[in-house]
């Protein structure tokens, strides 16, 4: 083997040792459920929120929309909101019917990080209170359903929803005592409460 291969096949043992160790660095972040685990580098989620910031605070002036942006790192994520003084309608713009803009401005602002940073992002985009306010709806379609499991014993289908929207009803439904699972793929996964 020349010289030149063998430098080459070094340096390509390199790269693929760099990136081994990469992948098990950004796995050792996340839980199974690929979410940033407790234990996630707090200046990586930092970094995060700034990154989303910049790429949110760039979209909000190309709108010529009004919003102030709050980042906050809990629980081993980081949650990003954008609030206005005054009601805003172009922040009504970007949450949406249904909240399917600003899940997709989630997605894009997820990707916007990637993009600079190179690792996955699961941070949480609110505008305007909207996810504090769905949580509540979710808990009360969490509680409905328990009680008709309850009284019926019969199992009930929820409609889908998104995997932060799931989540929230999975652990309201646990706190009620009962059991959930995800059925489905797609934009047709849903929960399926029971008793067992």
């Amino acid at each position: 083997m020349s010289a030149e291969s063998t430098e080459h096949a070094i340096s390509a043992e390199v790269i693929e040792d760099q990136d081994t160790t990469r992948n098990e660095s950004e796995d050792a972040e996340l839980d199974a459920e690929g979410n940033p685990a407790k234990g996630a580098s707090a200046s990586r989620l930092e970094e995060e929120g700034d990154v989303a910031a910049d790429y949110l605070e760039e979209l909000l002036d190309i709108a010529d929309i009004d919003g102030d942006i709050d980042i906050e790192v809990r629980n081993g994520r980081t949650y990003i909101s954008i609030v206005a003084e005054e009601e805003s309608a172009g922040l009504e713009n970007l949450v949406g019917q249904d909240g399917e803009v600003l899940e997709a401005l989630q997605e894009l602002t997820r990707l916007s990080v990637l993009s600079a940073t190179e690792n996955r992002s699961r941070l949480v985009l609110d505008i305007n209170g909207y996810r504090a306010e769905r949580a509540g709806h979710l808990q009360k379609i969490a509680e409905d359903a328990a009680a008709s499991v309850k009284e019926t014993g019969a199992a009930v289908a929820l409609a889908p929803m998104s995997a932060y929207e799931r989540k929230i009803v999975h652990d309201a439904v646990a706190d009620l005592g009962l059991s959930s699972e995800s059925e489905g793929e797609g934009a047709d996964r849903h929960i399926v409460v029971s008793a067992d």
